[in-house]
């Protein structure tokens, strides 16, 4: 575990908001480069690497594609003003992606202007706010990013647009769990990453497309975009779910440590989902199982609907305090997905594909209880 402790500390460290991601994929770039044939980083900042298959094939024609998707970003914070008081500088900020103002008072960030400047967000205590502002969330008009620069220096090394990230280390905490920000998704990069060092001992017929993307949390752009251009004849995305805590332990909510999470509903293909729970069986792992009625929200969505559509699959790390800087995972669940991953890759043979499509004709034979397709 201690590796895989070093492995997402490196990624979660490294800054990336969604449509910023330069500094994060260069990271994932780092790791991935030795662990694949071919790496590129495409023209919307998505990585994608490719690992070409070491067993021989009977199936005529190119190789079969299996795509692992996991996005890069991370939500942060923009500049949207910056303010003059007594001559000193301040900087109105706003989000980018699903961040919740509850948990932005007093966290430690990094303004990445013309250079990276260490700051802080403050606000007025409740006692000094106007009455109809008490006992309620901070607006992003309350806060404010203090480097403690005077104005005419901070307007010289930031500008509107800049982005500002969350400036949080890695925590170790008991019992194999580790806490900081970006674990969604970065956990799941790393993932992906154990999957593919698995695979360097690993026979598996079909080529492997890694694809770490970009925008997942605005706009799926990544996965509509790899989606699209690799042409995966499979699709599997790896991203985090809502874990059980205090207040939390309901159907809908999964163990820390219970290992992954497979997903069953509209957005996956049931084929698909049940070689990924006999690829966990066969480790001797019960997944837990979640289900959705609609969309995902994850990069599933997009893959699933790229081109002429991809049977995709789901698999997820259980995440308590999602989208905070406090985000808690067990590390064993994230080795297990990666294992999970590449016993599904080793398993995939030449007949997979048509096996789906023949599944899927089974099942509506049987549903029109006639013994014949329609």
């Amino acid at each position: 575990m201690p590796d895989t402790f070093d492995l997402l500390k490196e990624l979660t460290e490294s800054p990336g908001p969604s449509g910023y991601e330069v500094a994060i994929a260069a990271a994932v770039e780092a790791q991935w480069r030795p662990l694949v044939d071919d790496l590129t980083v495409d023209r919307v900042g998505s990585v994608v690497g490719v690992k070409r298959a070491t067993a021989p094939s009977q199936a005529a024609g190119p190789r079969f594609r299996v795509l692992l998707a996991a996005h890069l970003d991370e939500i942060g914070l923009m500049v949207a003003d910056i303010k003059d008081h007594n001559g000193y500088g301040f900087i109105r900020v706003s989000a980018i992606g699903g961040v919740d103002r509850r948990h932005l008072l007093g966290q430690l960030v990094t303004v990445h202007g013309r250079r990276d400047l260490p700051a802080v967000i403050g606000a007025l205590p409740d006692s000094m706010l106007p009455e109809k502002k008490r006992d309620k969330a901070y607006s992003f008009e309350d806060l404010v990013v203090d480097t403690g620069l005077p104005a005419a220096d901070l307007r010289g090394l930031v500008s509107i647009g800049d982005i500002v990230t969350f400036h949080q280390p890695l925590r170790s905490l008991g019992n194999g769990k580790a806490s900081g920000k970006s674990l969604d998704n970065r956990a799941s990069i790393t993932a992906i990453t154990l999957a593919l060092r698995h695979l360097q001992t690993r026979s598996h017929r079909w080529d492997v497309v890694a694809v770490a993307t970009s925008q997942e949390e605005t706009t799926y752009l990544g996965g509509y975009t790899a989606g699209y251009a690799q042409r995966p004849d499979v699709a599997i995305a790896i991203d985090v779910t809502h874990a059980k805590g205090p207040g939390t332990n309901d159907g809908d909510r999964f163990e820390l440590g219970g290992s992954p999470v497979i997903e069953i509903g509209p957005n996956v293909h049931p084929g698909v989902t049940d070689a990924l729970r006999s690829a966990a069986e066969a480790l001797e792992l019960t997944p837990q199982v979640s289900t959705h009625t609609a969309g995902s929200g994850t990069d599933a969505y997009p893959l699933q609907v790229a081109r002429e559509g991809i049977p995709t699959g789901l698999l997820s790390i259980p995440l308590r305090y999602m989208h905070t800087m406090v985000e808690t995972a067990d590390l064993t669940d994230i080795e297990r997905t990666g294992r999970v991953l590449a016993e599904f890759i080793a398993r995939l043979d030449d007949d997979f594909v048509q096996g789906l499509r023949d599944g899927l004709m089974t099942a509506r034979t049987a549903a029109n209880g006639d013994g014949k397709s329609t």
